[in-house]
This record gives structure tokens, C-alpha cells and sequence, in this order.
């Protein structure tokens, strides 16, 4: 730690700071002074951090390889798997004017 002892809180040990976050956090409530994100809030938070993580393009290439690989149809089919029929809906349920879909199997 480069030579420096931790004073205040970073010295207290983890249930001491969270107890003093959760007073802290109770009081801010109390006095109406606490932020609550409205939902246009969060969606902007979320869609400002989605945009910086998909910046790093070798990033999304790795989380997107590991879950085409973890995905049903990335993963190989072993002959211990024994094959699952998958009925189509009914035809009066495919919606629109779309033929009802075939029968297939799928390792499962």
C-alpha cells in the first residue's frame, strides 16, 4: 500500500461501512433529499453504459462468442442425447397466413 496506512473509512471493516452507508442512505430518505431515478432515468444510465462497454469491439466479440457457445445451437449434439420431438402450434395459431411449421428434433 505504498507506504500509507488506511485511516476514516477505508480502516472500518465491511459491516461497519455498510452499516453507516444504510444510516446514511436511511437519513437522506428521511429528509427527502435522496435521488430515486425515475424509469426515462434509468433507461438513459443504462443505454449511456451500453454505449461505452460496446465501444471495446474485442469485448463484445468475446461475450458474443461465449454465448453462441452456450447457446442450443452451438453446442454439438453427443449421441448420449436422446432427441425431443418439438410440436408445431396448431395451424389456426401460427398467426397470419404462414404455413404451420415442421416437425423436427432437438437435443435436449
Amino acid at each position: 500500500m505504498s507506504g500509507r496506512e488506511r485511516g476514516g473509512f477505508a480502516a472500518m471493516n465491511r459491516e461497519k461501512q455498510r452499516e453507516l452507508a444504510r444510516r446514511g442512505g436511511r437519513a437522506a430518505h428521511q429528509k427527502g433529499t435522496a435521488h430515486e431515478f425515475t424509469r426515462e432515468e434509468a433507461q438513459a444510465a443504462g443505454r449511456k453504459g451500453g454505449v461505452s462497454v460496446s465501444r471495446d469491439r474485442e469485448y463484445m466479440s468475446r461475450i458474443g462468442r461465449t454465448g453462441g457457445l452456450s447457446s442450443r445451437s452451438g453446442r454439438r449434439r453427443t449421441s448420449s442425447a436422446s432427441p425431443q420431438v418439438v410440436n408445431p402450434p396448431p395451424a389456426e395459431d401460427a398467426g397470419g397466413n404462414h404455413p404451420p411449421l415442421p416437425q423436427s428434433s432437438v437435443a435436449g
